[in-house]
C-alpha cells in the first residue's frame, strides 16, 4: 500500500509547480463533476464535538472508493493546533483493497481552492481582477494561487479579525507578483471587488457579508467551515443571489441554504460545468457558490495524486495488508 506523507506531497509540487498541479487538479474535478450520476454520493458523516466536528467523507464510482478523515475546530489555534487537519485513503471498489494512504491537509487546501477557481472560471465575470479575502487563515494563500491561474488577478483586498493572520498573509504574498491591500474591515475588503472570498471558522450564525457591502454584481465564493448552526452570508443576500451548490442534499444541511426554507432548490455545480445550464455573473448578477466541501473533490485530487505518484516514483510502500499464501490463513501471521 502506497504511503504519502507531508514531505512526499512537497516534493511532488516541488517538481510539478503550483500553476501545472493546479490546472491539472482543476481538470480532473472537471472530469468527475462531468460524471456526477455515476458516483455514489452521501452527506458527510459528522460527529459534532464540544468545540468543534470530526467527519468522514466518502464517495465511489464502479472504479475507485475514497473517503477523508478531517476535523474543524476553530480554538485550536489559542493550543498551537492546525484548526484543520485530514488524512484520506484511494481504495479499488471491485476488491476494497486500498491503494494509497495520504496526508490530506495540505491536499483539502489545494482541493479547496481549486474547487472555488474552478467555479469561478464558470460562473464570474471573464474579466474580473480584483479578489477579495475575507479570513486570511490557512487557506488563504492557496485560494489566491487557484484564482490566480484562471483570472488575470490586479489586487487581492483581505481583512481578518485576527491582526497576525493578516501579516502572515502579507509576509506569505510578498513572493508574489500582485497587489496586496490590507484593509479595515470586511466593507473596505469588498470594495471594489469583482469576487469575494469568505472563509470563517466559528461554528456559529454569523454574518461576515452583508447586502450593502455589495456595490455591483459580484461572485461570491462562500467557503467558510460549514456545519449545522453556522453560516456566513447575509440572509438577504442568499434570497437575492443565484445560488450554485455542490451537492444540494449536503448544502441544506451544512450551507448558507440552512437559512432558507427547506424546499429551497437551486443549481448545482455539476449542471453548470456540463453545460446543462449557463449562469454567469454578466447576464445573471450576483451569483453564490455556497461551497461546502465535498467528497467528491477528495476523490479527485486522491486519484490525480496517486498518479502522479506512481510516475514520479514518490512515497513509500508499507506492509499495512496482509500478503498470504493462503488468504484464509489469517492466523499463519502470528
Amino acid at each position: 500500500m502506497l504511503v504519502l506523507e507531508i514531505e512526499d506531497i512537497k516534493t511532488l509540487i516541488s517538481k510539478i509547480g503550483y500553476k501545472e498541479f493546479y490546472l491539472e487538479l482543476i481538470k480532473t474535478m472537471e472530469e468527475d463533476y462531468s460524471n456526477w450520476e455515476d458516483f455514489d454520493k452521501t452527506p458527510r458523516v459528522a460527529n459534532h464535538v464540544d468545540g468543534g466536528v470530526i467527519e468522514l467523507m466518502p464517495v465511489s464510482n464502479d472504479k475507485l472508493y475514497s473517503f477523508k478523515y478531517v476535523n474543524g475546530h476553530p480554538k485550536n489555534p489559542e493550543q498551537n493546533k492546525m484548526t484543520v487537519m485530514a488524512t484520506g485513503q484511494l481504495s479499488v471498489t471491485a476488491t476494497g483493497e486500498p491503494l494509497m494512504f495520504t496526508e490530506m491537509t495540505l491536499l483539502t487546501a489545494f482541493r479547496t481552492a481549486a474547487n472555488s477557481a474552478m467555479a469561478a472560471k464558470y460562473l464570474a465575470k471573464k474579466d474580473s481582477s480584483i479578489l477579495a479575502l475575507i479570513g486570511t487563515g490557512a487557506q488563504s494563500e492557496f485560494q489566491y494561487l487557484a484564482f490566480s491561474y484562471i483570472f488575470d488577478l490586479k489586487e487581492i483586498r483581505y481583512f481578518d479579525t485576527d491582526p497576525k493572520a493578516m501579516a502572515k498573509f502579507a509576509k506569505n504574498m510578498a513572493q508574489f507578483d500582485v497587489k496586496i491591500t490590507a484593509c479595515k474591515d470586511s466593507y473596505d475588503a469588498t470594495d471594489g471587488a469583482d469576487m469575494i472570498t469568505t472563509c470563517t471558522a466559528d461554528k456559529r450564525y454569523q454574518t461576515v457579508l452583508t447586502k450593502d457591502m455589495l456595490k455591483k454584481d459580484v461572485y461570491i465564493n462562500g467557503i467558510g467551515g460549514d456545519c449545522p448552526g453556522k453560516t456566513e452570508i447575509a440572509k438577504d443576500i442568499v434570497e437575492s443571489s443565484t445560488v450554485v451548490v455542490e451537492f444540494l442534499e449536503q448544502a441544506r444541511i451544512e450551507g448558507d441554504i440552512q437559512q432558507m426554507p427547506k424546499d429551497f432548490t437551486c443549481t448545482e455545480i455539476y449542471e453548470v460545468i456540463r453545460g446543462d445550464k449557463k449562469l454567469n455573473v454578466a447576464t445573471h448578477g450576483t451569483i453564490l457558490f455556497d461551497s461546502i466541501g465535498f467528497a467528491l473533490e477528495d476523490y479527485s485530487v486522491l486519484r490525480l495524486i496517486y498518479d502522479l505518484a506512481k510516475k514520479n516514483n514518490v512515497g513509500k510502500e508499507m506492509n499495512l495488508i496482509p500478503e498470504l499464501d493462503d488468504v484464509k490463513n489469517l492466523f499463519s501471521l502470528l
